[in-house]
């Protein structure tokens, strides 16, 4: 199980990368402008359900290779950190997709299934994660699961309060979101700076 301090760190961070707007963000949004609320709603659940099925997968293969070898797990943690670093430099060279708010119109049980299929099949996900969650694992403790499938649960639920909130928000802005210009300047500059900021930081930790 992780320190407090430890959670603290881990839910700071993924509050400071979900609240950038990427894929399952935009579909949040697209969904909420175009169907309401309720529908943006069940696309939230779809999401969050999908990216759990990740943390169970990284909680498995990230414990197997500690189990097998620390020196792996560090090579895992610190390519991780380039991985990072990558996307943040290549979300920084790439304009942002636009919103689409003539989707077609869906029901709740359609807007849920289809949010599980997004991130449940997202093979940028699972990289995330094996990315991701090393960096706040502690080698010193034995239950390297415990705290993985912890740290990921704390990912999920940050999860449901952002994309909550931006399901919220788009329901309710809807021509504003639509024609302002703050949303693709967070994606890519704001987005790019807080990918590489985090690549940095793991590279730079202590080797345990």
């Amino acid at each position: 199980m992780p320190d407090i301090n430890s959670l603290i760190s881990f839910a700071i961070a993924s509050v400071a990368l979900l609240v950038i707007p990427g894929p399952a963000v935009l579909y949040i949004i697209n969904r909420s402008v175009s169907d309401g609320r309720t529908i943006g709603y069940a696309g939230v659940v779809g999401i969050e359900l999908g990216t759990f099925m990740h943390v169970l997968a990284a909680t498995v293969g990230l414990s197997a290779i500690l189990a097998a070898s620390p020196n792996a797990f560090n090579a895992v943690k610190y390519s991780g950190a380039g991985y990072l670093v990558f996307v943040g430099l290549r979300t920084l060279s790439r304009k942002p997709a636009a919103i689409d708010s003539s989707a077609i119109s869906m029901t709740r049980i359609q807007a849920f299934r289809q949010g599980f299929v997004i991130n449940t099949l997202n093979p940028k996900i699972a990289l995330f994660f094996l990315s991701f969650l090393p960096q706040f694992i502690d080698q010193d403790k034995k239950s390297n699961a415990v705290q993985s499938l912890t740290l990921g649960t704390v990912f999920v639920i940050c999860g449901f309060i952002t994309d909550g909130i931006y399901a919220l928000t788009a329901s309710s802005l809807r021509e504003v979101l639509v024609k302002g210009k703050a949303l693709p300047f967070v994606q890519r500059y704001i987005a790019g700076v807080v990918f590489i900021g985090l690549g940095l930081v793991a590279a730079l930790a202590k080797v345990s």
